[in-house]
């Protein structure tokens, strides 16, 4: 195909599909993307080149800051990473805790991306149920941790705050009334031919391309690789609770959707067993005491609503660490639109980016390069002096 035949499509960086900046440049032949082009950056906030600015304790709530939606999946990630460095294991009474505010989260992330996804196919009921059962799952948060979003739940050795006992009735209720919701949904997506229409065979990723990119969570078990960092690397409770790992095999949006839905069953068959275990455990034993971080390396994992979380830490000693690596999702399910979108309809290929559930301020890294040597122009230090002297040119203005 000749290049004066292509046209370009932008969808983003903002866009009425996205609820994040991110740029997508779709390379179209009529109706057909033949190309895409995938430019992340927009929301870069230097996470962790300012983990290093601060002690291990201030980096938990950092980390939490990095995404609204899966706010626990790095605080998960990030205090397994130190308590690795460190060698210690948590109470049990914290592991159970650990898990279910995990598995709560999971629950508002995956019902809110449902409700996004109906919206997105023009199914607004869908997204006001969706959205109905998410608030439930909210409220059981707040009245956990006192926060719907970042919960501020987890710290190194253990967790800052337990579940009484007389709380749990109430988690209990919630997930019991959650699952003829989910009843509803899954009915919903297995029975309109509508949505099997709409949705099957669209935005395909093959098994062997979800290896070739690395895909992860859902996006991964839907394309047949049978992985869950929970299952695989057990931490926290998991590893003293029964559930399945759902995978399906089409890899296309369809299986996505019901993937997820699926997912959520296995959730509340967590977060109760959970609860049966800390009605016999000693309330108030939830921390280990940690006065100081030796030398050395650690690393986390954490099966993130999106996927498997990597964090890394190195410690020179001091109370701050020297190197803070951290790996979301988003990253690796992102560029797998590469192969997915490539071949769809336009419209088509707008839903297969929405179909990974992507996180995009997860996902940001940014380096400024010369076009031409493709070397860096800016350090760090450089681009921190840039953003200050923007910021007084805009106070002038005001």
């Amino acid at each position: 195909m000749s290049e004066n035949k292509r046209k370009i499509i932008p969808i983003g960086p903002y866009h009425p599909l996205q609820e994040e900046p991110e740029f997508f440049k779709l390379y179209v032949d009529g109706e057909t993307v033949v190309d895409i082009e995938i430019e992340i950056g927009y929301n870069h906030r230097g996470i962790e080149q300012l983990s290093t600015t601060k002690h291990y304790d201030q980096i938990t709530f950092l980390v939490e800051r990095i995404c609204g939606i899966c706010s626990t999946s790095h605080p998960f990630a990030y205090v397994n990473t130190v308590e690795d460095l460190l060698g210690i294991d948590v109470p049990l009474r914290a592991k159970y805790i650990r898990s279910i505010i995990g598995e709560l989260e999971r629950l508002h992330s995956h019902l809110l991306w449902l409700g996004l996804a109906g919206h997105f196919i023009g199914y607004n009921t869908v997204w006001m149920w969706s959205w109905k059962y998410r608030e439930s799952v909210c409220d059981i948060l707040e009245v956990i941790s006192g926060n719907r979003q970042h919960y501020a739940m987890f710290k190194i050795g253990g967790v800052r705050k337990d579940i009484p006992k007389d709380l749990i009735p109430q988690v209990e209720k919630m997930c019991d009334e959650l699952i003829p919701a989910l009843d509803m949904f899954k009915g919903a997506i297995m029975d309109d031919p509508v949505i099997h229409a709409r949705l099957k065979g669209v935005g395909v990723l093959t098994k062997e391309d979800a290896i070739s990119y690395c895909v992860v969570g859902p996006t991964a078990r839907a394309s047949g690789i049978n992985i869950d960092v929970r299952r695989d690397d057990p931490y926290a409770a998991y590893g003293l609770v029964e559930f399945t790992v759902p995978v399906l095999k089409n890899g296309d949006v369809f299986d996505k959707a019901v993937i997820r839905v699926l997912e959520m069953y296995e959730t509340i068959k967590i977060i109760k067993q959970c609860l049966e275990a800390l009605k016999k455990e000693p309330e108030g034993n939830i921390e280990v005491k940690v006065d100081f971080i030796p030398k050395g390396e650690g690393i986390g994992r954490h099966e993130a609503p999106r996927g498997e979380v990597f964090h890394y830490i190195r410690s020179d000693g001091s109370n701050r660490p020297v190197r803070h690596k951290i790996r979301a999702p988003s990253y690796m399910n992102v560029a797998s639109n590469k192969v997915a979108a490539v071949g769809q309809s336009i419209s088509d290929a707008a839903i297969t980016l929405a179909a990974v559930d992507p996180c995009y301020c997860c996902t940001e890294r940014t380096v400024v390069l010369d076009v031409e040597t493709k070397k860096e122009m800016y350090t760090w230090n450089d681009l921190i002096k840039l953003s200050q002297q923007k910021t007084e040119q805009l106070k002038k203005k005001l």
